[in-house]
């Protein structure tokens, strides 16, 4: 299904200890990569936030310049972890590139965490270094491990000024760096209640964004609209990371706010972007969308929830002759596993594409038997850009990879043409008196509602059957909801044990920092009713 220039130059190799498929001619690792790109486009555009923009020339300087003081000055080495607290900022993509050059692990830290969640991070990760801004200093100012934490954007006690490291300097000594080894740690939700660290590798990174310039046809003249966090693997490797491969520039804003990202999707001649499908709909919904002209956007990818129908149609009013990639991925597949292949799109409005050139899947049953063509099981993925493993933990290690395959939790099925459709989480699916009930088909139906804004779907204590459904729906400004009129609308799509028998109206559902719905919050907040 793919075509010869998606997949020219694949060939089967052994990285990692894996039998996977891989691109031919790749950068060695990141730091290759971002040379490669500086002496094609030195004067382009790299990075640029609010009024300021720096080109990869400058970009590169600046790499230089930190890297070598964190080596000479403060004895990073190789291998050591460096800690990241910021919001989006052209000084994120500098740190870590700074710690790519020396060999260091850039460990990547959620801004939305407690003080005490981002302690056990540091003391998990072994972080010997931190860096912070002046919002999140606070956090982190009491990490007693840390020799040094440096300050973004200001002064406090007990920092060291970042605007230091910049300084001109010594090159920094070459290190030899393999495109196996670490190259970051972020951290993902684990299943016995505390955080596992992903560990991210160069060879993952070159090939996800060789993945996604193949399959999305980006080129130099491309401007990515960043609003993801570059702690999550959405705004690092499909946005940031992607524009540095083809010489494009990443354009950041802080965090989401709907009026600065019209705003800025218009003034600074965006054409690509890469988000949930809530930031689209709260995009349209904005009041002051239709005051601007978005006529150099070309490219609107999507991923982590389905797209309702309604809002694709609005899109492609909107947009002429856009193109939209509907995407699935993980932490663990350092962002893609499967991509919409152009085209496809409104016929296969429930899938999220196939398996992107590099990447192998199967279907297993219960039984860890393959499953047939529109059987259902768990997804497992395996390729070049799947995560070797979790930092300093034998026991995920150990339940989250079967041989050469990571699990992903995830209930799918393929079709005949290969295309794979995401039907539940495994701890998402709803048992109802032993009918299983796909929270993901229940809120594909509810996003159809024209009041309906957003929904989300879950599990919720039955005494007769186990489980029934609940509807939590964030209402269209100005609509407003009534349980029975939800209810009744469901039942004339889906089996009537499919009906939502609880409905609840919000004004916000709670999500993660990458935009995804946090459903254990939702489940928790019933469990204390």
């Amino acid at each position: 299904m793919w075509s010869e220039a998606e997949t020219a130059g694949i060939g089967r190799e052994r990285l990692f200890e894996r039998d996977v498929l891989a691109y031919a001619g790749r950068p060695a690792n990141v730091n290759v990569l971002l040379r490669r790109t500086v002496s094609r486009f030195p004067e382009r555009e790299a990075l640029v936030m609010d009024n300021r923009s720096i080109t990869y020339k400058e970009m590169h300087g600046f790499v230089e310049h930190i890297a070598s003081r964190l080596y000479r000055d403060y004895g990073i080495r190789k291998g050591d972890r460096v800690a990241v607290l910021l919001g989006n900022c052209i000084e994120y993509a500098l740190i870590f590139f700074a710690c790519s050059r020396i060999g260091a692990i850039s460990v990547l830290l959620n801004t939305r965490l407690t003080s005490g969640e981002l302690q056990f991070m540091l003391e998990q990760s072994g972080s010997s270094a931190v860096v912070a801004d002046t919002e999140f200093a606070a956090k982190v100012e009491d990490f007693g491990q840390a020799p040094v934490a440096f300050l973004v954007g200001g002064e406090r006690q007990g920092f060291v000024s970042f605007e230091s490291l910049c300084a001109s300097a010594e090159p920094a000594p070459a290190v030899d760096i393999g495109e196996g080894e670490p190259l970051y740690i972020m951290y993902t939700s684990g299943t016995t209640g505390l955080p596992k660290g992903a560990v991210g590798s160069h060879a993952g990174v070159i090939h996800a964004v060789i993945s996604y310039h193949r399959i999305m046809r980006t080129t130099e003249a491309d401007r990515s609209l960043n609003a993801v966090p570059l702690f999550h693997v959405t705004g690092l490797v499909g946005q940031m990371l992607h524009m540095v491969y083809i010489g494009g520039a990443s354009v950041l804003v802080r965090r989401f706010r709907a009026a600065e990202f019209v705003r800025v999707l218009s003034e600074a001649r965006i054409t690509f972007t890469f988000n949930v499908p809530a930031v689209y709909t709260m995009m349209l919904c904005d009041e002051s969308f239709a005051r601007f002209r978005y006529d150099a956007v070309r490219i609107l990818a999507y991923g982590g929830a389905a797209m309702s129908p309604q809002t694709i149609e609005q899109l492609k009013r909107t947009f002429p002759g856009v193109q939209l990639y509907n995407a699935y991925g993980a932490t663990e597949t350092t962002s893609p596993a499967t991509v919409m292949p152009a085209g496809y799109q409104e016929r296969k409005l429930l899938s999220v594409g196939l398996p992107i050139p590099v990447i192998e899947v199967k279907i297993v049953n219960h039984d860890g038997e393959i499953c047939g063509p529109l059987q259902e099981g768990e997804l497992l993925i395996k390729g070049p850009n799947v995560v070797q493993g979790y930092w300093d933990n034998k026991d995920a290690n150990e339940t989250s990879f079967e041989g050469d395959y990571w699990r992903s939790g995830d209930i799918a099925m393929m079709d005949e043409q290969g295309f794979i459709c995401i039907l539940d989480r495994a701890k998402d699916m709803i048992n109802r008196g032993g009918e299983k009930i796909y929270s993901i088909e229940v809120e594909n139906i509810l996003l159809r509602h024209p009041d309906v804004l957003e929904a989300a779907v879950i599990g919720i204590p039955d005494r007769v059957f186990g489980e029934s459904v609940k509807a939590v729906i964030v209402p269209k400004p100005g609509s407003a909801i009534e349980a029975a009129a939800i209810q009744a609308f469901v039942r004339l799509h889906l089996a009537d044990y499919k009906v939502p028998r609880m409905v609840e109206v919000r004004s916000e559902l709670p999500r993660n920092p990458g935009g995804k719905v946090l459903k254990s919050l939702l489940r928790d907040s019933v469990q204390q009713t």
